[in-house]
């Protein structure tokens, strides 16, 4: 049993790219000790078959009552995860809690709502399909690919789905990019946070006052048998949760995987040939190059052995994803090859597992394959207009992406 770890890894505040750095983690173990920004200690959980077994262990928890520094008064205002341990929502909630939550809100994400939402998609890619090739036109035939499309999309209909009024999508957008963001400083921090309650606890005033056919008033409106509802901090707290888990992580999901179709385009050809699908890509690509690389916070309620390794009760701990994604020992000795044939895709837990697993899967599936394979058809000569070391990563190890993807979309 490994009591002492070797010298902990210090998660980098600039973000970058993960896996050189996941890579020889792996090497050492499934579970790793790191630091975190501000010195503080921490675990980082990277081996599939560990993760997994974390995720869904009825010894873990998510409540900010088990972050024993925290609770200890040892974490400072501003410090950059701190939103991650103490919004209050379904990503902090435990037990009765957390399903309570979740049942108010999973009602707007089942099957039948987001077969029921892939006509107003398709009409909204079509739209941002005609914007980007607007945009480069206009601009010598290279457009942001991210700004005019991977972010509008999934934000544009989040938004619909909350009833969030569109003149707020921009700001909404960048105030999520600070929330995750793990290089901010702690007065650019906690302003930020106080904005970005102000903007949601003004969309829930309007709603209250006016409510309609959208998700936000229903959560206001919202009773379980029992005559339960949501509070006003755990109203703005999932209004958070799915403002940025809604766009964050599908923007970065459909632009890691434009940017790895157009590195191997012999796996573009396998799609355009019918011997793979666009589910494929969105599988191969969430394991691959995961949009969230380390996600904030889990903590054991006893000091917990995973594979070998004790992590003390209330240490804060980073699940891996990118890590599992690649993990040798789960997807094989090529498991950092993209190939969108591996048996294997679907094994990823790039969306989660165990009572936590991700409420808007299904929703970000259909949002990224209906974006991806409506771009390719219209422009079926896209390419990346830069080489990859050329794109400016994400300021954070939160989320995994770069910050512009620079395209010519014409052939």
């Amino acid at each position: 049993m490994n009591t002492s770890p070797s010298v902990p890894h210090r998660m980098d505040p600039a973000g970058g790219c993960p896996h050189a750095d996941n890579a020889r983690l792996l090497a050492r173990g499934a579970v790793a000790p790191v630091v975190l920004p501000g010195d503080v200690a921490g675990m980082a959980v990277l081996g599939h078959d560990a993760l997994r077994e974390f995720l869904a262990h009825p010894d873990v928890a998510k409540g900010a009552e088990h972050f024993t520094a925290l609770r200890e008064g040892r974490i400072a205002d501003g410090w950059p995860l701190k939103t991650f341990a103490t919004v209050r929502g379904m990503t902090t909630a435990d037990g009765d809690d957390h399903r309570r939550l979740r049942a108010l809100v999973g009602k707007a994400f089942t099957t039948r709502r987001v077969a029921e939402l892939r006509p107003r998609v398709e009409a909204v890619t079509a739209g941002l399909l005609d914007g980007l090739g607007r945009a480069a036109a206009e601009n010598g035939g290279v457009a942001d690919l991210r700004r005019h499309f991977a972010m509008p999309l999934p934000m544009g209909v989040i938004c619909e789905l909350l009833g969030v009024n569109a003149e707020h999508q921009d700001r909404l957008h960048h105030l999520s990019n600070q929330v995750v963001a793990t290089d901010i400083g702690p007065e650019e921090a906690m302003a930020a946070n106080r904005e970005l309650v102000d903007v949601l606890g003004a969309v829930a005033a309007t709603r209250a006052k006016e409510p309609g056919g959208d998700l936000t008033s229903a959560l206001i409106a919202a009773r379980e048998e029992d005559g339960d509802r949501l509070s006003g901090h755990e109203l703005i707290g999932t209004l958070l949760l799915m403002i940025i888990a809604g766009h964050e992580t599908t923007l970065n999901l459909i632009t890691n995987a434009v940017r790895a179709l157009c590195a191997h385009r012999d796996q573009l050809e396998l799609v355009r040939s019918g011997h793979a699908t666009w589910a494929d890509v969105v599988e191969e690509t969430l394991r691959w190059d995961s949009p969230v690389s380390y996600f904030p916070f889990r903590y054991p309620t006893r000091d917990l052995t995973v594979d070998g390794t004790v992590i003390p009760k209330g240490t804060p701990v980073l699940a891996g994803y990118s890590a599992a994604g690649r993990d040798p020992a789960a997807h094989g000795p090529d498991a950092d090859r993209f190939d969108v044939t591996r048996v294997s895709g679907s094994r990823h837990l790039s969306l989660g597992h165990g009572p936590h697993y991700c409420l808007g899967a299904p929703l970000a599936r259909m949002e990224a394959t209906t974006a991806l394979e409506r771009l390719f058809a219209r422009f079926p000569g896209l390419d990346v207009a830069v080489a990859e070391p050329e794109l400016a990563r994400h300021a954070s190890f939160v989320g995994n992406s770069v910050r512009d993807l620079p395209v010519r979309p014409f052939p």
